[in-house]
């Protein structure tokens, strides 16, 4: 078994098919769309294959270190992850194979007008162990 990171993303990624950002659905559209990845997820839990999920609100902040003695640097030059990312879904499968099926499956949730979404989700393995340096 190997662990997967599904990664939804707000923008970064190729459009999906159906491409109405979610502030622009009816409520219900929003609830069919968080029962679709409810379900979805009750069922790689049954099957042993769900880790966790989050949903990411789409406030956050750059955070670093100013230095011995002074506050954080908040925010910064850089691209917002808050604008970015979305959430994301851990599994648990037997092979990246499995891994694309299941971001597929989750690709196709709904979304407005009741339509699939055809999201692109990034699919990331997590390391087994550090990467090693060769001389």
């Amino acid at each position: 078994m190997a662990k997967y990171l599904l990664l939804k993303h707000y923008r970064g990624a190729p459009a999906p098919s159906n491409d109405v950002e979610m502030q622009h659905w009816s409520p219900q559209e929003v609830e069919d769309h968080m029962a679709y990845m409810r379900d979805f997820a009750a069922r790689l839990q049954a099957s042993g294959e769900f880790v966790d999920a989050q949903a990411l609100a789409p406030t956050g902040a750059w955070v670093a270190s100013g230095g011995e003695g002074r506050p954080p640097v908040v925010d910064g030059p850089f691209a917002e992850t808050k604008d970015l990312i979305a959430g994301w879904m851990i599994i648990d499968v037997d092979s990246q194979e499995r891994a694309y099926e299941l971001a597929a499956e989750l690709s196709a949730s709904p979304g407005h007008g009741g339509e699939v979404i055809n999201e692109w989700l990034e699919v990331r393995p997590f390391l087994t162990e550090p990467p090693r340096i060769e001389d």
